[in-house]
């Protein structure tokens, strides 16, 4: 193969693996809208990544929610040291990128935020259990996220933590036996990655360090 054609070849791929059906057309960050979710996509597998699928089987592997604070673009999330506010910018200094997911129909906004917000200070939840004060990521978004009729948007589904073939992937094996506890296998609790396949998301964006990609 000519060298001319393996750069094609490698350019397609590239855009396949993007989601961006070769649209790279950059817009403005204004295009965010408060509480758009900001799924972060990972270069390579990991161990949440290779157990859980995101939308497009993207590796998606943590979510936070999008927020303009005095006209500055933030987001809130869980990450190691709890919910935080954390600025737009630090989160595109991550490697990877992010898709900016849009819920569909009557989101109320302003109580999604405000529930969010209640949050900001919680310890983060290493274990990823449903019964206890801390929280991660994509249960942040669980618990805040309610519509104008104030019922929740997403709901809580059995938590996976086995591959495809059907068997709990080491690491997690090793993570719980060292804290003297069994695999939450079944248990309710939620993911970035099935947050990102629900219906009620319309996938918006690829927001890189440099802005974002038409996804529409």
């Amino acid at each position: 193969m000519t060298g001319v054609r393996w750069f094609v070849v490698i350019c397609i791929a590239w855009l396949c693996a993007l989601g961006v059906n070769g649209q790279n057309e950059l817009h403005d960050l204004s295009l965010l809208r408060d509480c758009d979710l900001l799924f972060h996509v990972s270069m390579e597998d990991n161990a949440i990544t290779s157990v859980t699928e995101g939308t497009d089987r993207q590796k998606i592997d943590h979510v936070a929610i999008f927020v303009y604070r005095e006209g500055l673009p933030y987001v809130i999330e869980a990450i190691d040291k709890g919910v935080v506010l954390t600025p737009l910018d630090s989160l595109l200094c991550r490697n990877g990128f992010h898709l900016v997911g849009r819920v569909k129909g009557y989101l109320d906004k302003e109580r999604t935020l405000h529930r969010a917000e209640a949050y900001l200070g919680r310890s983060y939840d290493h274990l990823f259990l449903s019964d206890n004060i801390d929280i991660y990521c994509s249960e942040l978004v669980e618990l805040s996220f309610v519509l104008t009729n104030g019922k929740k948007v997403f709901d809580t589904i059995p938590m996976t933590f086995t591959t495809t073939e059907g068997t709990i992937l080491p690491y997690w094996q090793d993570f719980y036996a060292e804290r003297g506890m069994a695999v939450p296998e079944g248990q309710p609790g939620t993911n970035p990655a099935e947050l990102s396949r629900c219906k009620c998301v319309k996938i918006k964006y690829i927001l890189t360090g440099k802005g974002t990609k038409d996804k529409e």
